[in-house]
Formats: C-alpha cells, sequence, structure tokens
C-alpha cells in the first residue's frame, strides 16, 4: 500500500524540490523590504482594460446578434415571404385574364376546355401558399391570412361547380363567372395586395431599426475607442517613468540571467532524471512483480472460470501500465543516452517522434562519428525536442530535416523545416528559444535561429543550428 504515489505528486514533489534545490545552489533569498514595482498596478490596468474589452464585446456581440436576428428573421423572411406573394398574385391574374377570356361567347372554345389551365394554376397556388404559409408572422395579419386561405378554398369550390355547370349549361357557367368567380378573385388579389404592402411596411420599420443600431453601435464604438486611448497614453506616460527607473535594476539583472536559467536547467534535469528512475525502478519493478503474481494465480485457476478472465484482464491493464511508465520515463530521462550514448538515443528518437508528431522526418549523418559526453548529450538531446516541437506546434511543415555533423573541430545539429517561419522578432525570443541558447551557452556552443527565404522553400521556412566545440562535448575514456 506505501507504493500507491500517483503521478501528479510525485512529479509535484520532485519539481518543488529541483526548484528549492536551484534557489538553494544560487543563494536566492525573497527580500521583505524590496520596493514593490509597477507590475501590480499594471496588472490591475490591464484586468480593468480586458473587463472593459469583454464587457464591449459582450454588448457589440449582443447587438449584433439582434441585428442578425432582425434580418434573418424579418427582414429576408419578408423578402422571401412577398416573392410567393407576388407569385400568387400573378396566378390571380392569369385566372382573372381567361374569366375574362372564358365570357366571350364569340371564343371557338367550350368553357370546359379552361379546365386545364385552371387546374396548373391551382397546383401552382397550393405550392406557393404551402411556401408562404411557414413565413407568414405571427402578426395581426394572421386574420387576413386565414381569410385568404379560406376564400381561396371557396374560390375553387366555385371553379369546379362551374366546369360541372358548363358541360350542360354554357351560359348559366358565364354567367356564374360574372357574379361569383370574378368578384372572388378581385377580393383574392386585393387581399394579397395588403399583405404585400404590410411586409413593405415591416421591411422598412425592420431596415430603420438596423439603421438604429448600427448608430447606436457606431457613437458607441466612438466613445470605447476614446476610453481605450485614454487608458493607453496613461499606461504609456506610467510605463515610460517606470522603465526609466527600471532599466538600471534590469541591467544587472541580465547579467544574472544566464547563470540561474544555467543552473535551473541543471536542476530540472536532475529532476527528470530522479522520476524517471523513481518510475522505471521503483514502478516498474511494482508492475512487474503484479504481473508475474497474477500469471502465477493465472496457473491456478480453471481456463474456464471467470475468475481467469478477470485475472488476465488485471494482467493486461498492469503490463499496459507498466509500458506507459516505461515510456514516461524514457521521455523524461532517455537511458539510452546514459547506456548508448547520443548517436544511438537519437537513432531511437527520430522515429519516435515520427510517430508521435506525425511529421516526415529527414536524418542526416555525416563526418566520423565521436563519443558524445553523457552530460552534453542530455542538452544536445532537449535542444532537438524542443526544435521539433516548435515544427510539430508552430510552422504548420509537415515535414522536417535533422542533420548531425561529426566534424573535425565541433559538433554540430540542424533542425530545418520549410513552414511559415519560427524565427520570433529581435529582442522577442520565445520560451522554448531562450531554454536552447541557455543549453547551447551552457555547452560552450551557440545557437542561431534563421529564417529561411529561398525559393526551395517557397520564400518561407526556418533553420536552427547547434554548434559546440568539439572538446567540449567529447567524452573521452578513462
Amino acid at each position: 500500500m506505501g507504493v500507491v504515489i500517483s503521478r501528479a505528486s510525485l512529479l509535484r514533489r520532485a519539481g518543488w524540490s529541483g526548484l528549492r534545490r536551484g534557489y538553494i545552489l544560487l543563494g536566492v533569498e525573497k527580500n521583505p523590504g524590496t520596493k514593490p514595482g509597477p507590475a501590480r498596478r499594471l496588472y490591475l490596468g490591464l484586468a480593468v482594460t480586458i473587463l472593459a474589452v469583454l464587457v464591449y464585446a459582450a454588448y457589440i456581440t449582443m447587438q449584433f446578434a439582434g441585428l442578425r436576428k432582425l434580418q434573418s428573421e424579418m427582414v429576408d423572411r419578408n423578402r422571401r415571404d412577398s416573392l410567393q406573394l407576388l407569385r400568387i398574385q400573378n396566378d390571380l391574374n392569369s385566372l382573372g385574364l381567361a374569366m375574362r377570356d372564358m365570357q366571350d361567347a364569340s371564343e371557338p372554345y367550350p368553357l370546359v376546355a379552361w379546365s386545364a389551365q385552371f387546374d396548373r394554376t391551382r397546383t401552382d397556388l397550393a405550392d406557393a401558399l404551402r411556401l408562404e404559409a411557414p413565413m407568414a408572422q405571427a402578426t395581426p395579419t394572421s386574420e387576413q391570412r386565414r381569410y385568404l386561405y379560406q376564400s381561396m378554398n371557396q374560390f375553387w369550390d366555385a371553379c369546379d361547380r362551374m366546369f360541372a355547370l358548363a358541360q350542360g349549361n354554357q351560359n348559366a357557367a358565364r354567367e356564374q363567372i360574372r357574379d361569383t368567380l370574378q368578384p372572388r378573385q378581385e377580393a383574392l388579389s386585393s387581399a394579397v395586395s395588403r399583405l404585400l404592402v404590410q411586409n413593405n411596411e415591416a421591411e422598412e420599420q425592420a431596415a430603420a431599426r438596423i439603421a438604429e443600431i448600427y448608430n447606436r453601435v457606431q457613437r458607441q464604438l466612438y466613445l470605447f475607442l476614446a476610453a481605450i486611448l485614454l487608458a493607453i497614453v496613461l499606461t504609456s506616460l506610467y510605463l515610460i517613468r517606470n522603465n526609466m527607473r527600471l532599466f538600471a535594476h534590469v541591467e544587472e539583472l541580465s547579467s544574472q540571467r544566464s547563470d540561474l536559467a544555467q543552473k535551473l536547467i541543471s536542476t530540472q534535469e536532475s529532476t527528470l532524471r530522479h522520476i524517471s528512475r523513481e518510475l522505471h525502478d521503483e514502478f516498474g519493478q511494482v508492475l512487474t512483480a503484479i504481473g508475474s503474481l497474477l500469471r502465477r494465480t493465472e496457473r491456478h485457476v480453471a481456463e474456464d472460470s471467470p475468475l481467469h478472465s478477470d485475472l488476465q484482464e488485471v494482467r493486461e491493464i498492469a503490463q499496459t501500465t507498466l509500458n506507459n511508465i516505461r515510456s514516461l520515463s524514457q521521455a523524461l530521462h532517455p537511458v539510452l543516452l546514459e547506456e548508448e550514448g547520443l548517436e544511438s538515443t537519437l537513432d531511437w528518437y527520430v522515429p519516435t517522434a515520427e510517430r508521435q508528431t506525425g511529421l516526415v522526418l529527414h536524418y542526416e549523418k555525416s563526418g566520423e562519428p565521436f563519443a558524445i559526453e553523457t552530460g552534453a548529450g542530455v542538452q544536445i538531446y532537449r535542444v532537438l525536442q524542443e526544435a521539433l516541437n516548435n515544427v510539430s506546434r508552430h510552422s504548420g511543415a509537415k515535414e522536417a530535416w535533422i542533420r548531425l555533423r561529426f566534424e573535425p573541430a565541433s559538433f554540430e545539429l540542424e533542425v530545418e523545416d520549410h513552414g511559415k517561419g519560427l524565427a520570433p522578432a529581435v529582442g522577442q525570443p520565445g520560451i522554448g528559444l531562450v531554454a536552447m541558447r541557455e543549453r547551447a551557452e551552457l555547452l560552450g556552443g551557440r545557437l542561431t535561429v534563421t529564417a529561411l527565404g529561398t525559393p526551395a522553400t517557397n520564400g518561407t521556412g526556418t533553420l536552427v543550428k547547434l554548434r559546440i566545440p568539439r572538446a567540449k562535448v567529447e567524452a573521452h575514456g578513462d
């Protein structure tokens, strides 16, 4: 029971221990008498600014959400509704023209000959009404729409009676057209016209509301920009005043940065090595022993027993956990560095990183290999790790080139990609690049990050190059 320690707890314990050891090595202690810097006020100002931006962003979002809703639910919907109403009105006008021609007794065709045209128009009107119904707004016009649908049904009922009458009495059918159908058609056209007018009025009102929202947002934007500009001016003046006072102190601290970073790197590597060994030796041995005990227990249980399958499942879980711990241990601190050296470790790591990152890695070695001291090998290995992480996370490239050169007077490592570029702005290096440079300085070497702009790389890309004097990294036998 005493060996059950969570991975997070172990990492926390080792990490804090490493940091404490780093501070002890540096002799750094917090001076309670130190005058507080401007950071607290700047953080407060930043928090207020961010809060103001968030509040205003929420306000703008709500305004534009309402605007989008207004446009989609009223303007666009009214326009689509008007198109269907115009379609209905066009069909009604066609019916009106047809009924006018049907009353002309000089027409050579009987009235029943018009039934096919009426059927086509009826089908088109039914389709238009079906499409228009979902777009009809729940407004006071609902009564008028109900009247439209009822009148339409009554009109077609009258049409059916007229065509039935026309089969026996043409003159009576023409009288019914004049007395019943034409008035109903005119009433339907008037109803559709009123709905079109109301749609136009609603669209004009929505346009006015949209213009009002735009004007309000524009006014608020000007006020917000003025407030932000004022805050920027005040903050800039405050920063200038404090920077003049802090530059001297920063210059003094910068001279100690390299030592601090290098010792913290050493402390970090020591911590990772300790965690890796603890995982590999302690937890690995415990899980191996558990697996062996489970395997022996399985032999004493019948294969068709439910307990046998449970034991087998637990053993598989233990084996999976063991494999994960070994992988974590290897990732924290590859044992191969101490056992086989840097070259063999990189031969193992490159295909492993290729599987993990999904990059296509081209690995090249040149020169006469020589043994690399273990401590130096750790730093070189970390530089390669960080360089490949940058390619995978930030460059957008799908492949990279790794070159290992064993020169007579130096050791060189290059990582090249043809992505969007990783070279930071001057004076603004990323944390990863800072750590890489500190590791290079720790070995007495130099790390350069060059932005590629050649036609071969389509104008983009990055080359990370680590060069270390051979005398600083070569391992010498006893």
